[in-house]
């Protein structure tokens, strides 16, 4: 199966209420980089591309569309989601100390994972949940 995920790829898509201050704040917490940034009319952003190494997430500002009624952010940013995001990181610890600093909410702590490597999992301030770990299920090729 080597190299079977080499033709298709998963990309995360994740709306925002205000969607550049998130940008802003994904690059300085968690590391993210821009890769595109595609402004709407309104002044909002109507696609962005975020970068992690190989990974990509795409954000949007939530709007009324079609879209917009299938995804929106949690109401609350404390309330349960239907989905997180797994980021590979070199070093978690590190990555959790910087994430703290810039106002991460840890919800569970950095530990030991029972599938290897170390994790922790915080919210974003619109309360998306996102684990960053240095467990990589590709190593294994």
């Amino acid at each position: 199966m080597s190299g079977h995920h080499s033709a298709s790829r998963v990309i995360p898509t994740i709306r925002y209420r205000d969607a550049a201050a998130a940008i802003d704040w994904l690059c300085e917490a968690f590391g993210f980089e821009r890769h595109l940034i595609v402004p709407a009319l309104d002044g909002t952003v109507a696609h962005a591309q975020l970068v992690h190494g190989s990974g990509m997430v795409m954000i949007g500002t939530a709007r009324d569309d079609e879209y917009g009624a299938l995804v929106r952010p949690p109401k609350h940013p404390h309330e349960e989601t239907t989905q997180g995001n797994y980021v590979i990181v070199g070093d978690p610890d590190a990555h959790h100390d910087a994430a703290i600093a810039a106002g991460a909410h840890v919800v569970l702590p950095l530990v030991d994972q029972i599938q290897g490597g170390r994790a922790y999992t915080c919210r974003d301030p619109e309360g998306h949940v996102w684990t960053f770990g240095d467990y990589d299920p590709w190593q294994d090729d």
